[in-house]
């Protein structure tokens, strides 16, 4: 059968076609009785709007798109959830592509998202990612774009970040204060400016607290594989470094990794050497011993980047000047059993 039209659904009332039409947007020069019956009739007839044709009209496709460097974590989940929620509240759709950490592939999926006629685009950047004409180029078609969690400095757009200088800087400081001495870090990539934000606050915390900064207690978690990354590079610790007496990691699945060498080896967490992780995975509090963290929250990141696109797309629409936001959610420690 075809889809019900608005023509079918005059004719069956014997009233035009525009009548229908204000009916169901309510304008007020339709009677009462008129609305009620568009409406049975609509619900009768089992009438859906051409949405294709209603965003042609409104030159808008009520549809965003989102660009995560990754699935496999947690947290990308919990951001998802809170975009998906804020887009749907306000009659959004999300497109949801996966960069895989590849900035050829954030690329074309950047253009892509434009081929589609996207309203606006949030996105967290790939580790690869250290030039960012790509983004300026959306910007500078007038598509709304907010970065999150995995930010640019040098990009003029909105951000929704945490503060991941001052995080890491509490955690450790907390070691410091624990009475550990000799504190390794597995750091992440060297581009991404959350990496470059958590290793900055690590090495500060040391130096505030009186303890030298040395580089050799630093490792680098470079090839996606955060489990894979810490398992290595926890070997290698063993083999260099075995008199550290605790380990600050970039992420909680790069801690598991750790945890996983530790186990073969019977190195005790955290008789032996204590742990503590970033962004409070799911695991985290079912490791044996639980895993000290940082809560990071995944959830109103995603929602309050939606909030902000969703409100530059609007202005956009209406052609109200609007100001680029910075906004910084607060972090908190979780203390557990690893330290």
């Amino acid at each position: 059968m075809k889809p019900t039209t608005l023509k079918d659904i005059a004719t069956e009332l014997n009233i035009s076609i525009a009548t229908v039409s204000k009916s169901l947007k309510s304008y007020s020069d339709v009677s009462r009785s008129t609305r009620a019956a568009v409406v049975k009739m609509v619900k009768k007839m089992n009438y859906n709007p051409n949405v294709a044709a209603v965003n042609l009209r409104t030159q808008q496709s009520k549809t965003i798109g989102v660009i995560i460097p990754t699935v496999a974590h947690q947290f990308f989940s919990e951001v998802l959830s809170g975009i998906i929620e804020e887009a749907e509240k306000n009659g959004y759709l999300v497109i949801t592509l996966q960069s895989n950490e590849q900035v050829d592939s954030e690329k074309r999926q950047i253009l892509l998202l434009q081929h589609k006629r996207v309203d606006g685009i949030l996105i967290s950047l790939s580790n690869e990612t250290y030039k960012f004409k790509h983004i300026e180029e959306v910007i500078q078609n007038n598509i709304p774009v907010v970065l999150f969690d995995k930010i640019s400095k040098i990009v003029n757009c909105s951000k929704v970040t945490i503060n991941d200088c001052q995080a890491a800087y509490d955690a450790v400081t907390y070691l410091i204060k624990k009475g550990y001495k000799k504190i390794a870090h597995f750091r992440g990539s060297l581009k991404p400016q959350n990496s470059i934000d958590r290793f900055v606050g690590y090495k500060k915390a040391l130096v505030d607290n009186g303890i030298s900064f040395d580089p050799l207690l630093v490792y680098l978690c470079d090839n996606n594989d955060d489990f894979n990354d810490g398992f290595q590079n926890a070997r290698k610790l063993l083999d260099e470094q075995p008199d550290v007496d605790a380990i600050f990691a970039i992420t909680d699945s790069v801690a598991v990794g750790i945890y996983n060498c530790f186990h073969e080896v019977g190195i005790k967490v955290p008789e032996d050497i204590a742990i503590f992780g970033f962004s409070n995975w799911f695991m985290s509090s079912v490791l044996t011993p639980s895993l000290s963290t940082i809560q990071q929250p995944g959830f109103e990141m995603g929602r309050k980047s939606c909030e902000i696109l969703l409100e530059e797309i609007k202005n956009l629409k209406n052609d109200i000047s609007y100001n680029f936001q910075q906004v910084v959610l607060p972090t908190s420690l979780v203390i557990r059993n690893s330290t």
